[in-house]
């Protein structure tokens, strides 16, 4: 996926009369099941994507950044509601996209239909990846392949391994995982204990990668799809 070329199309749409946002942490850009008139470009700053399921959990299905758009499933849909909902992890800004005037923009500027199309597809790809791993290899599966992915969106290399430089809560990425902090309690007391990962003021340091893969049966995805944004 040519990433650049996406954004770099997207920022040209940002005029001076874009209605620019500043959110801040925990507010929510929209909820699910409300209807859906605009799409939000990411400025600056973290925005989580999840999905309640009717158990009361919460799924998270991603992490967009600076250069992400978000709610993009109302597209050249008739009187759509957001299927998911988006909210800060870190106070941000965004760009407000009317819906109706960017289907206007696709439809009027084959390049950019094209950019749109191409990062449609990458983000499939990552959806049917990630529950690839999560059907069949279980919770395990999710939440192994939840470090990894989360490993090369946020990892920095480090003597012996590769720390993930945000900080997450069992609960944060059982959330991931669609299953309970009980269930990652005990997978991330299993990782610890025979020297898989280590655990320093929330911040997870993966020390055995090819573990992990061999447990899920790692498919050796290209890198711009084992990502969790």
């Amino acid at each position: 996926m040519n990433e650049f070329s996406f954004s770099n199309r997207m920022h040209t749409l940002l005029d001076n009369n874009q209605q620019v946002k500043h959110i801040e942490k925990g507010r929510f850009l929209f909820q699910e099941s409300t209807l859906a008139s605009d799409l939000y470009y990411i400025l600056k700053g973290k925005v989580e994507v999840s999905k309640v399921v009717p158990d009361g959990r919460e799924l998270t299905m991603r992490i967009c950044s600076e250069n992400d758009l978000v709610g993009e499933t109302v597209l050249f849909s008739q009187n759509p509601k957001y299927m998911m909902n988006a909210k800060m992890l870190e106070d941000g800004t965004v760009a407000v996209i009317s819906k109706e005037s960017l289907e206007g923009k696709i439809a009027s500027d084959s390049h950019l239909a094209v950019d749109m199309m191409t990062w449609l597809s990458a983000l499939n790809r990552k959806n049917h990846a990630k529950f690839r791993d999560m059907f069949l290899h279980g919770k395990k599966g999710a939440f192994y392949s939840t470090l990894i992915r989360l490993s090369n969106s946020y990892g920095t290399v480090v003597e012996g391994g590769k720390v993930i430089n945000l900080p997450f809560t069992n609960q944060e990425l059982a959330n991931f995982c669609g299953t309970s902090r009980e269930v990652i309690n005990r997978l991330l007391a299993h990782l610890r204990k025979n020297n898989i990962v280590s655990i320093k003021k929330g911040h997870i340091t993966i020390l055995d990668v090819d573990y992990l893969k061999q447990e899920i049966d790692c498919e050796n995805c290209p890198i711009e799809i084992c990502t969790i944004d």
